[in-house]
């Protein structure tokens, strides 16, 4: 296993076996610092992102197995 492997899964381990709810809160607010800085979304991607939050909570949307199928009747019709 390489260090980077071996790294993660101790880190994995020692957090399953954690029950330290400040260090738990800790460890998600560096994860999700560091994920904030891996996307840079510019005003027209917020807006987008936040009406589809929007469309979920008012569930207006269709379940992945109705699209699917759709989309395979349109494209056998083609």
């Amino acid at each position: 296993m390489d260090l980077s492997a071996e790294l993660k899964e101790n880190l994995i381990s020692r957090i399953k076996n954690s029950n330290d709810i400040t260090l738990l809160n800790k460890l998600k607010t560096i994860f999700d610092s560091s994920e904030q800085a891996l996307y840079q979304l510019n005003a027209e991607q917020e807006i987008a992102i936040n009406s589809g939050r929007e469309q979920i909570k008012r569930e207006e949307f269709s379940a992945n197995a109705k699209v699917i199928t759709d989309l395979r009747e349109w494209l056998s019709k083609k």
